[in-house]
Order: C-alpha cells, then sequence, then structure tokens
C-alpha cells in the first residue's frame, strides 16, 4: 500500500512510519524539515501548505499531527480540518492519531476521561483541543476517515508486545485493570487499521489498549 504519514519526525510518526515500512508498504514521510524516519519517500512541506494534488493516489495518509503550547493547540482543529478539505470525496483513508482524554467513561458517553478527577490539569487543555477536533471531525461525511485514541497511558519508550485489545468510543481495562499502552504497540495497530479491507471503522472512533 502507499501511506503518507503526515508530522512523520515526531515520536508516533516514526514508530508509524518504521511499522508500515517493516511490513512492505510504500511510505512516505511528510515533513517540514529533513525525513528523520526510516520512511522510502520524502515530502518535505507543512502540513498547511500540502494539496490535494500532494496527496493525490495514496491508498491513506496517517495524520501524525501533535501541539502543546498554548498558541497552537487550536491547530489540532485547524490542521485536521485542513487534511480532510483537500481529502475531501476521494477514496483516501484518513486515520488520525488521537487523543484518550475523550474516551467516555460511562454508558451513556456523559463523562469522558478528562473530566476525571485524577486527570492531570497540565494535560487538560490540550486534551480539550484534541476533543474539539473530534467533534469537528465527526461532521465530515465527506472523507473516510477513523480516529484511534490510545489508552488512558499513552508509554513513549515503552515496550513493544505485539498484543492489544481493539475497543471502541469507551475507555477499555485490559485483564490488569490498566488503560496503557506503548506508542509501539499502538503503531501496530494504526498499521493493522491502515491494512483492513473492510469498511468497519469509516467515520467511527476506535481505541486501543495493551492485552
Amino acid at each position: 500500500m502507499k501511506i503518507a504519514v503526515v508530522c512523520a519526525n515526531g515520536k508516533a510518526g516514526k514508530l508509524i512510519v518504521k511499522e508500515a515500512v517493516d511490513r512492505g508498504h510504500d511510505v512516505t514521510a511528510v515533513v517540514r524539515g529533513e525525513n528523520q524516519t526510516v520512511a522510502q519517500h520524502t515530502l518535505a512541506k507543512d502540513l498547511f501548505d500540502l494539496t490535494s494534488e500532494d496527496l493525490a493516489g495514496f491508498d491513506a495518509v496517517v495524520d501524525a499531527f501533535g501541539a502543546w503550547t498554548p498558541e497552537t493547540l487550536s491547530e489540532h482543529s485547524t490542521s485536521l480540518a485542513h487534511l480532510c478539505d483537500i481529502l475531501s470525496g476521494t477514496e483516501i483513508r484518513l486515520l488520525v492519531v488521537g487523543g484518550a482524554g475523550s474516551l467516555y467513561v460511562n454508558p451513556e458517553h456523559t463523562a469522558v476521561v478528562a473530566d476525571g478527577p485524577e486527570f492531570p490539569e497540565a494535560f487538560k487543555p490540550l486534551a480539550a483541543a484534541m476533543a474539539a477536533a473530534l467533534v469537528e471531525l465527526r461532521r465530515r461525511d465527506d472523507v473516510r476517515w477513523t480516529y484511534i485514541s490510545p489508552a488512558g497511558e499513552f508509554q513513549a519508550d515503552g515496550e513493544r508486545t505485539g498484543a492489544y485489545i481493539l475497543a471502541g468510543e469507551e475507555l477499555r481495562l485490559n485483564d490488569a485493570g490498566e488503560s496503557v499502552i506503548s506508542y509501539a504497540d499502538y503503531a501496530i495497530a494504526m498499521v493493522d487499521e491502515v491494512e483492513r479491507t473492510s469498511d468497519a471503522h469509516i467515520r467511527q472512533r476506535i481505541s486501543v489498549v495493551r492485552r
């Protein structure tokens, strides 16, 4: 498959690229500067400057965008909207590296992880920004998107176990009562989803947790 990973130089992006390349896919790293991944091809361009022509011919586009500072948090929404606009009406899949803060913690879907008393105050603005981007993404019926939330504890340097549980909109705990996944296992889940031939998760948010 031909896969583009946008913002590929980030920690998640690099591992997603590696996982896809290791499986034999044709991967293009979309980066602003020098490519720091193992992707076979590089498109050196800012996300906001990408055009429909840049992404034509890909089977899937993985959005690994991340912003952390107060002045850039709104770019979670604007960057995702831009990718949706340039993929609108195409058969290209858009797979988004999402957040866990917006996962529901009750069957009524009225409370989310970020509402909990144990959720760190420092991460609430980021969680709110990512949740807002998801709300806007849900309105897009012109794009073949899938939003993948990690578990509550998303470990950048965690081990690659190769085993995960695929879940839905609600926070899922594993048999050990944990909500945790490494970036490496998340990358496995992401590429598994890219490879999925059915439309089971088109225009849906799914989530993953270590088995």
